[in-house]
């Protein structure tokens, strides 16, 4: 039978596919208004939050919206229902509605907001165009019975344990033998209590990245038979996999600008785009990036791009990417609602994993500022 989630359980679990670690310096990701110290029958997902999304909330009796741009990207000087921002904030309250917000974190995540809108573009990421940070390796040695060895190895991999380069469920196995008493008030999987137990066991280490240590750690646990499970776990030296913002990709097919440009338009349902550069010009490799891109045009341009799809372009950045023969198509910052379907599709799978009836929607409300003539 399934069980309703509390808003902590759901952050817990969204941080694993998001964490905050991922985020940009100042970028005021997490709980923005309300508490996650209660039971969340409906999630609602969401691009912004503005005051339609919060009426939608409200109808929809919904306890805690995840969105993507940051309710209160500025600190409020006050709380105001002449205003706004101070009327979102009054009816969320009043209605105990939550709001975390997952920004940066959620662009620089493997299959977050980057990742979605480079797939959507029928394209396979081939690496970040701007590199953040390092994943920290940690190495796990847990020790399990050689009865259940090939159910924890396959647990382990299966949540993200072992990924070395193109290699999945690398690990290594030794051989010995596991010891230990039962006490009173435990419940052993093995053994009698006030005897001590011996039983062949397998140590079995792998590499894990902090991003995916949480997640491991529970599919260990889960998959392990024994009450206590022993287990070291230890920060390393070696280099771990590079994070970034944007991603690089190869078309199959080599296109014209126009062509890729009415590709990009179907691909993100937009009614409008800008262009700019030649539109007879063939492009192959493809830089992408949500949000506002302006300041790497020339990351983009030095890491062989033919062409930069980012929105919210300036008229003079327009200029020097013209300058450079870098070609950049701009179909608004509003192309990443993509990561509505990307987080609800992550929710609905873990809630029904861990057999949790707590409902997911998407946000109907419209928030695209611009119309087109």
């Amino acid at each position: 039978m399934g069980k309703v989630a509390t808003g902590q359980q759901i952050i817990k679990w969204f941080e694993q596919f998001a964490p905050k670690h991922l985020a940009m310096d100042g970028d005021p990701i997490g709980l923005h208004v309300g508490t996650l110290n209660k039971k969340v029958n409906k999630v609602m997902v969401t691009l912004d939050v503005l005051e339609n999304v919060v009426d939608e909330a409200i109808e929809q009796n919904v306890d805690l919206i995840i969105a993507h741009h940051p309710l209160l990207f500025k600190p409020l000087k006050q709380v105001s229902p002449d205003q706004e921002k101070g009327r979102i904030v009054q009816k969320l309250l009043a209605h105990d509605i939550a709001v975390y917000a997952a920004h940066t974190n959620l662009d620089v995540a493997e299959g977050g907001v980057n990742d979605a809108m480079t797939m959507a573009l029928g394209l396979k990421p081939d690496s970040v165009l701007v590199e953040t940070g390092k994943e920290t390796l940690y190495k796990l040695a847990v020790y399990v019975p050689k009865t259940h060895e090939d159910t924890v190895r396959e647990a382990l991999g299966n949540a993200g344990a072992g990924h070395i380069g193109e290699y999945s469920h690398c690990m290594f196995q030794t051989a010995g033998t596991g010891s230990f008493k039962p006490l009173e008030g435990s419940t052993p999987y093995l053994g009698s209590h006030g005897e001590i137990e011996y039983v062949e066991e397998v140590k079995i280490e792998t590499i894990v990245t902090e991003s995916t240590s949480h997640s491991v750690m529970e599919a260990m646990k889960d998959a392990h038979p024994y009450e206590e499970v022993a287990y070291d776990l230890y920060k390393l030296e070696n280099e771990g996999p590079s994070y970034g913002i944007g991603r690089l990709a190869t078309l199959e097919e080599p296109m014209t600008l126009k062509e890729f440009a009415e590709h990009v338009k179907t691909s993100f349902q937009v009614p409008a785009l800008r262009a700019v550069g030649d539109m007879e010009k063939v492009v192959k490799k493809v830089a992408v990036l949500g949000g506002d891109g302006n300041k790497y045009i020339s990351v983009a341009k030095k890491k062989g791009a033919d062409v930069f799809i980012t929105g919210d372009l300036y008229f003079h950045v327009a200029h020097d990417a013209l300058g450079m023969g870098l070609n950049v198509i701009d179909p608004g910052h509003h192309v990443e609602k993509v990561m509505k379907e990307v987080v609800s599709e992550y929710l609905k799978r873990t809630f029904d994993k861990h057999s949790i009836t707590t409902e997911v929607i998407e946000s109907n409300a419209h928030t695209e500022p611009f119309q087109f003539l």
